[in-house]
């Protein structure tokens, strides 16, 4: 037991020399104040401008969870679940804020959670599927709106997105705009088009949330991302202004969306017919009594014996070739009631071109 103790004392001793060693050969470091404190003001006027932009738009985006009922078929019992979440923007001074369709597609309620932390339930307003978009009414909501951007985009421009990404609520991330008139596919036919590709991060929560300019106005809505692993891969997308305020203001007062009218009925299901026969284009199988193509004298289609006899074929709307209903409605999508469009028709063979102003939607 003595020489136990002897071994113990000899180790104490020794690391007690090795802890005077080291404190001697660092000699005054040990003993030398602690660094003054580093200014991290920043200085430099674009991040100054970055930081503004964002503390003036906060407010204006929102955070959105929706959840769905579910109904058990034999106990009659039902639960609620949540779905997921997205973003959403304050779009003007009567409650409304937008988002895309897909955030709350499938939802039976939506809940949205303002900047100052209140949660308030949001009634759907009106959504278009075809273009990702919808419109919720919020109560209580005193934010203010976001400008919209002027002016045609460029590549190359100063992108900004805030968002939720992950549930992280009201997060910045910056980019440039890659690319204009991008194409997606949709499973509901006619795809998403002319969005803006962009390299500002955009994960999953971000979705409905707004893509800012330089100086914090409305360029798009971001509303997917190219990604194999499903998070962000620098190639994100987003509805670009241009559509949003073609849309939303009949989202807001019609409950839907619809292209302006060219005065005429068409049918996809009687043109696939009729490209059996060779055929292309499509037909028209009836014209608005008083409308622009009604003065213009375009002629339907007509049943002989049983068959659908063509006369009128819409073939191109200026100089853009159509040969199916889907071309026709975005062709029109484009574009605003009111506008003069050139439309080529083929009657027995023959073309000729006319000019219209497109009617309201009906």
């Amino acid at each position: 037991m003595s020489d136990l103790r002897f071994f113990l004392r000899l180790a104490a001793i020794t690391a007690a020399a090795s802890v005077i060693a080291i404190a001697w050969n660092a000699g005054p470091r040990l003993f030398l104040p602690p660094p003054e404190p580093v200014d991290i003001t920043v200085t430099d006027s674009g991040e100054q401008a970055l930081i503004e932009t964002f503390e003036a738009r906060r407010e204006s985006v929102v955070f959105i969870s929706t959840s769905e009922t579910l109904r058990n078929p034999f106990t009659r019992l039902s639960r609620e679940v949540e779905r997921g979440t997205g973003s959403g923007f304050v779009w003007d001074d009567r409650g409304h804020v937008v988002t895309n369709w897909h955030v709350l597609e499938g939802a039976t309620r939506a809940f949205v959670r303002l900047a100052d932390g209140r949660v308030e339930q949001a009634r759907l307003v009106g959504a278009s599927p075809e273009h990702d978009l919808a419109v919720l009414r919020v109560p209580g909501l005193d934010a203010a709106p976001i400008p919209l951007a002027q002016g045609p985009l460029a590549v190359g421009q100063t992108a900004l997105a805030i968002g939720n990404p992950f549930g992280l609520d009201w997060t910045l991330t910056t980019g440039i705009v890659s690319a204009l008139d991008r194409e997606l596919p949709s499973p509901r036919g006619r795809g998403l088009t002319g969005l803006i590709q962009t390299d500002a991060a955009i994960n999953p929560g971000n979705s409905g949330g707004p893509l800012l300019d330089a100086s914090g106005r409305l360029i798009g809505v971001t509303t997917a991302i190219f990604s194999p692993s499903g998070a962000s891969a620098g190639i994100g997308f987003a509805v670009p202004v241009s559509t949003v305020t073609r849309v939303v203001p009949q989202l807001i007062s019609r409950g839907r969306y619809a292209p302006p009218s060219l005065g005429i009925e068409f049918d996809e299901r009687i043109n696939a017919l009729a490209r059996r026969s060779g055929l292309t284009g499509v037909l028209v199988i009836d014209v608005t009594a008083g409308s622009a193509a009604d003065s213009a004298g375009l002629a339907p289609a007509r049943i002989e014996a049983g068959r659908i006899v063509p006369r009128d074929i819409v073939v191109a709307v200026d100089g853009t070739p159509i040969d199916t209903a889907e071309d026709l409605l975005g062709a029109l999508d484009l574009r605003l009631p009111g506008e003069e469009v050139r439309v080529r028709l083929r009657r027995d063979g023959q073309d000729r071109e006319v000019t219209l102003t497109l009617d309201p939607p009906a």
